[in-house]
């Protein structure tokens, strides 16, 4: 039996979490996450997928689980999730204070600034995770991505078929930006400080004649800014938070660019 069917059943009978096959399959799960080769969600040929049965044993991992109490020097944790551990081997800089939990995994020249990567969440090569970000469980973290200070990237478990936060290789997430609900970003995209995106959240383009509308997704190479858009209610009308595409990223710019030039280009005063 493959460890997808074993965790499949245990996900529907509990009790099969007290034999030893079951707490096998679903450490090996969570091991193999830690280590990068299993990913709760993937890159295929025409789009992404979603390994739901990954998020079941990360579920099913935390009852398994006792809590214990963890000193780092003068800190003391109490919780049921180890800390990683090992950057020196993955070629990882780690910034006091920065904290990832096992079962995340984080790839050779990642920095973690003090920071936070939570469990089943994935930071791909050559990646920033600034001070005070937080990369939220299952979160799926390009290559040569930014994500500035104080970024929250929403983590998901349940409900197990929600699609985890998607930020693709490249991209620049300015200061204080929420990406939450499976929100998906394209490659070099450039979100501008502050912004919030969310599965409800109209991502409107405005450099045509005509308005062009996406939910939750970020077309590659988008500038991104905050914006407003006015809508009724019974009480009266108030503007609502939406997000604008002002521009595409030039192909001059270089892929680390700052926020700042990014905007400048689409001739957005900063």
């Amino acid at each position: 039996m493959s460890q997808q069917q074993i965790i499949e059943q245990a996900w529907e009978n509990r009790e099969l979490l007290n034999e030893s096959a079951t707490v096998e399959a679903i450490r090996d799960v969570i091991e193999q996450l830690d280590k990068g080769k299993l990913r709760v969600a993937e890159p295929v040929a025409d789009g992404w997928q979603v390994n739901e049965w990954v998020k079941k044993a990360v579920i099913l991992f935390f009852p398994l689980q006792k809590m214990e109490v963890v000193k780092v020097g003068p800190f003391e944790f109490h919780d049921k999730i180890p800390l990683k551990s090992g950057y020196d081997e993955l070629g990882v800089r780690v910034v006091p204070h920065a904290i990832a939990r096992y079962g995340s995994f984080v790839n050779k020249g990642v920095i973690m600034m003090p920071s936070y990567v939570n469990i089943g969440a994935y930071v791909d090569s050559g990646t920033m995770v600034d001070t005070w970000a937080t990369v939220g469980s299952c979160a799926q973290i390009g290559k040569d991505v930014h994500l500035s200070g104080g970024v929250g990237i929403g983590g998901v478990l349940e409900p197990v078929q929600a699609a985890p936060v998607i930020i693709e290789d490249g991209a620049f997430i300015g200061s204080r930006c929420i990406i939450v609900e499976g929100a998906h970003i394209g490659k070099e995209a450039v979100i501008g400080a502050n912004v919030t995106i969310t599965a409800s959240s109209k991502i409107i383009d405005v450099t045509g004649d005509e308005p062009v509308e996406y939910k939750g997704y970020v077309p590659e190479r988008s500038v991104v800014i905050p914006g407003t858009l006015p809508k009724k209610f019974k009480a009266g009308t108030y503007d609502v938070n939406c997000a604008l595409i002002i521009g595409k990223r030039k192909e001059s710019t270089d892929k680390k660019t700052s926020l700042n030039d990014a905007l400048r280009e689409n001739d957005v005063m900063v």
